[in-house]
């Protein structure tokens, strides 16, 4: 049994677009890649909410959602499956739009690792069981998108949840 995955053909291991789309190899380990990827992505994510935070978490995002579209366009170009498990940038964009609900100015308390932890955790229940819309997405829209999309629903819903949990409970 292997533990990592491999990039497609047509991609080097140190291309831009392998190193973007599976988050400078994170999604390479398995079994579940997309943990790997989200775990990877909360530092990160992390350390952007701390400095900068809603706000420079959601430009991350939108900046992370551009390069993981071209890059997962490049990963499946030559590929028949629709969303390769290695390609976890959409798991980072997600990560990153749950944790704006724990980063000022929205909670400017909450910014905690137990916070971030369940910021993780709620993405990752969200992005395995997929329920409506986040199922939808993953059905209905194909391609580069299709393979993005689904996880910025997840990481929105997610996000949701946990300011709501936040908002009653803390």
């Amino acid at each position: 049994m292997t533990f990592f995955h491999r990039p497609p053909e047509h991609l080097k291991l140190t291309s831009p677009a392998t190193l973007i789309a599976t988050f400078f190899g994170s999604g390479l380990l398995k079994p579940a890649s997309g943990t790997w990827g989200s775990l990877a992505a909360l530092y990160p994510g992390f350390l952007i909410a701390h400095y900068f935070g809603a706000l420079g978490l959601l430009l991350a995002a939108a900046v992370a959602y551009g390069l993981g579209h071209w890059a997962s366009a490049q990963w499946i170009s030559n590929a028949t499956y629709k969303d390769p498990s290695p390609v976890v940038i959409d798991e980072v964009v997600g990560m990153w739009l749950t944790l704006i609900a724990i980063s000022p100015p929205f909670n400017t308390d909450t910014l905690t690792l137990g916070n971030a932890v369940l910021a993780f955790a709620l993405f990752r229940v969200f992005d395995i069981i997929k329920p409506w819309p986040i199922s939808w997405a993953d059905t209905s829209i194909h391609g580069a998108h299709g393979i993005m999309v689904d996880d910025v629903f997840a990481g929105v819903m997610a996000g949701l949840l946990l300011f709501v949990l936040h908002y009653n409970f803390y």
